[in-house]
């Protein structure tokens, strides 16, 4: 485990032989914040930091989505402009990590505690996106892989959501 800032991720994709991989939560603390069950949202519209990244190493992209993770716990409602998220984004800022309140069952009954609920998290991986190195891509371009990159995420979504008990008219949403 390392840091996801730009410094500590190159070091592996720049290491002699290849073979290193990478693999970063894009979304990160602030996404923690809006996982709530029954929800699909991923913070990833404005995050292309790590697309520069993998155009820069040649890195390829691999998108991977993993079904049943905001089943895990129940979290206190937090709209985007409560005092409660008003709070917790302040926190976060300073911190450097996110605070949601949550709740889900307890260690010797199952109405109340910090403990996961018993639910499955099934992750699957899609098709790499092949990158070539470019150590100077311009905005159009990393646009467009970044474009790309949303569109295989939501590919591999839409083909697996069925299997893992979500509705067929669910999209992802990229925030």
């Amino acid at each position: 485990l390392i840091p996801s800032d730009k410094e500590s991720a190159s070091y592996p994709l720049r290491k002699r032989g290849g073979g290193n991989a990478v693999v970063i939560a894009v979304g990160g603390a602030p996404e923690a914040l809006d996982a709530h069950p029954g929800t699909y949202n991923v913070l990833l519209a404005q995050k292309k930091g790590f697309i520069k990244m993998a155009m820069v190493h040649g890195a390829h992209l691999v998108p991977v989505f993993s079904f049943g993770e905001n089943e895990l716990f129940d979290q206190v409602e937090n709209k985007r402009g409560t005092w409660l998220r008003w709070t917790q984004e302040r926190l976060q800022s300073i911190m450097g990590i996110s605070l949601p309140l949550f709740h889900a069952r307890g260690i010797f009954q199952y109405s109340f505690g910090l403990m996961p609920y018993r639910r499955p998290i099934h992750t699957v991986v899609g098709r790499p996106i092949q990158v070539q190195r470019n150590e100077k891509p311009a905005t159009e371009e990393l646009d467009a892989l970044h474009q790309l990159y949303m569109d295989e995420l939501s590919k591999l979504f839409d083909e697996h959501k069925e299997n893992y008990g979500v509705d067929k008219d669910t999209q992802l949403n990229f925030v």
